[in-house]
């Protein structure tokens, strides 16, 4: 059966594929625009959407989790600026997906994933 398998493994074991997301998630929030595979891009979307929701209503437990979900102070003060300035008004819907061309040697699928 395959109940509970959504999730791309992306050829790597769970540790690394968690580092794999982390990383992505704050490359995003620190450069606003990153290039990536099309899997990628839609595998960390949703989750950098929790994060800015998260940074939207700033308390201390909320700041704590967007840090530690980061593993960078900076970049988790960096989501709870934006989602106050940036984003208070929005109610979701924070990030794009822009599919590009294949990428040339191993044509596989590319897209760009920004924030709106």
């Amino acid at each position: 059966m395959l109940h509970h398998k959504k999730n791309r493994k992306f050829g790597r074991i769970r540790k690394v594929r968690k580092a794999l997301l982390v990383s992505l998630c704050s490359a995003l929030i620190d450069k606003e625009r990153i290039r990536t595979t099309e899997a990628k891009a839609k595998e960390i979307r949703p989750l950098v959407e929790k994060l800015i929701t998260k940074g939207k209503n700033d308390t201390l437990a909320n700041r704590r989790l967007v840090i530690s979900r980061l593993q960078s102070a900076r970049l988790g003060m960096k989501t709870m600026r934006l989602a106050n300035d940036k984003y208070k008004d929005r109610n979701g819907g924070y990030t794009r997906i822009i599919k590009i061309r294949s990428r040339r040697s191993d044509a596989s699928k590319m897209a760009i994933i920004e924030l709106v």
